[in-house]
């Protein structure tokens, strides 16, 4: 069984995206994510079975998990027992995450930026692979365009991939799937729409974004990280640090440059001015905050004009 649209929403913590817009992305017919990263595990199985009960147990609903956190293997198992379509990594890869996989049966996707990953990825077991160009917003794993990255990864994998990375219209859409692709994720798109987790202000945020806003942080991952200009990346711009109040000892390796988890805390928590706000660098292309339905019907209309 397919989804109806080759559409996969991306995973975005901390609290971006849950049950709220996985569901809805899922009843439009597409694939939804929640990201299990920088939340309790309680609350990533509240929110794995809202999205099952706002579904009604139909539609594609998948985890997300950050490599980076020290609570990887915690989360992704607690999802897996909760019986997700599939998990979905990035910013590292885990053998073991594609073993779990196997043992509570669950597929698992990697999150690459290279061929060399994605085979890797399929040598270990991926179902399917997601490649991210530098367009994205959040981590970036790569400095080169999906687009160039997007050919190398479809000649090396036998399994489906799907394209992510500046992806926003039908026109990128048939672009991708033209090449080969199996579906798009798109992340950026699906922050401007009623449904999702994240405070009016974040989405604010993303609606008054102008061309040449977003700007690249080193963060505490040790990643680049895509953001919409605010006080906060000026803060930090260069080797500014900040003082960290307290420490969640969240990830495996930390800068302590300032804290990632708390300048997303802060964001989501209503004061997008100064927290992070990760976003692609199309950002700016987005005018209004539609309903997720309402954003998936003008993809499609847009990508049967043109084929």
């Amino acid at each position: 069984m397919k989804p109806k649209v080759p559409i996969m929403q991306g995973g975005m913590g901390v609290k971006i995206s849950l049950s709220g817009l996985a569901s809805a992305v899922a009843n439009a017919g597409g694939i939804g994510i929640i990201s299990g990263t920088g939340i309790p595990i309680d609350e990533l199985k509240y929110h794995i079975r809202k999205a099952r009960e706002l579904t009604k147990g139909l539609g594609y609903i998948g985890v997300n998990v950050l490599f980076a956190m020290n609570d990887f293997a915690e989360t992704i198992k607690a999802a897996m027992e909760e019986k997700v379509d599939f998990i979905i990594s990035g910013a590292g890869i885990s053998r073991d995450m594609y073993s779990w996989g196997k043992q509570y049966n669950v597929p698992v996707i990697s999150i690459v930026s290279s061929a060399k990953l994605a085979k890797i990825s399929q040598r270990l077991g991926a179902s399917a692979v997601v490649v991210e160009g530098f367009e994205a917003g959040g981590h970036l794993g790569t400095d080169r365009p999906l687009f160039d990255i997007l050919p190398d990864v479809l000649e090396t994998v036998d399994i489906p991939v799907i394209a992510a990375g500046g992806i926003l219209t039908g026109k990128d859409v048939a672009k991708a799937l033209k090449m080969g692709a199996s579906g798009v994720q798109m992340g950026t798109r699906f922050v401007a729409s009623v449904e999702c987790d994240a405070p009016n202000a974040f989405k604010q945020k993303y609606i008054e974004c102008k061309s040449g806003d977003t700007v690249l942080v080193k963060t505490s991952v040790g990643l680049q990280g895509r953001a919409i200009q605010n006080s906060f990346t000026k803060s930090i711009s260069g080797d500014k640090k900040l003082k960290i109040d307290k420490c969640y000892s969240c990830l495996k390796q930390c800068s302590y440059r300032f804290c990632t988890l708390d300048s997303l805390m802060t964001s989501v928590q209503g004061d997008a001015e100064n927290g992070l706000v990760f976003a692609g660098s199309r950002v700016h292309e987005i005018k209004e905050i539609l309903p997720v339905k309402t954003i998936i019907t003008n993809i499609v209309k847009e990508y049967e004009k043109i084929v």
